[in-house]
């Protein structure tokens, strides 16, 4: 991120002055990073991890798994941190997660995440995340 806000960004090129080209791409226009190209794809060792485009805390690092998919995942997000939308954007049924203080595009939750917790699989772009 290129500077840290919390007055949030109106406008897209208020976005675009705030982010970085990638979490531009990923978070408002809802792109998808390449997998294993972030660098928190591996468990955390305590902390949290936070929405890189408004400092929104979203993730335990007590909550992240090593799911092999070559994206950070969770098995919870922190209550009221995200919400949801469906989006059947390519051709699938999904679940898109967003920051749910500055809306932006973190990912998908899926239903095939570690049956001894949750169940749930939050599978995040690592560019989203701080």
């Amino acid at each position: 991120m290129k500077k840290q806000t919390h007055d949030l960004p109106g406008t897209d090129q208020e976005w675009k002055d705030v982010l970085t080209p990638e979490q531009y791409r990923v978070m408002r226009e809802k792109g998808t990073e390449k997998a294993f190209s972030g660098t928190v794809t591996k468990k955390g060792e305590g902390g949290a991890y936070r929405c890189s485009a408004c400092g929104q805390v979203l993730f335990l690092a007590d909550a992240q798994f090593d799911s092999g998919s070559g994206w950070p995942s969770f098995d919870k997000a922190i209550d009221g941190a995200v919400r949801f939308e469906r989006d059947s954007s390519g051709g699938e049924e999904r679940t898109e997660v967003l920051c749910a203080h500055c809306n932006s595009h973190l990912g998908h939750v899926f239903d095939d995440g570690p049956e001894h917790t949750t169940g749930k699989r939050f599978c995040i772009n690592a560019v989203c995340l701080d």
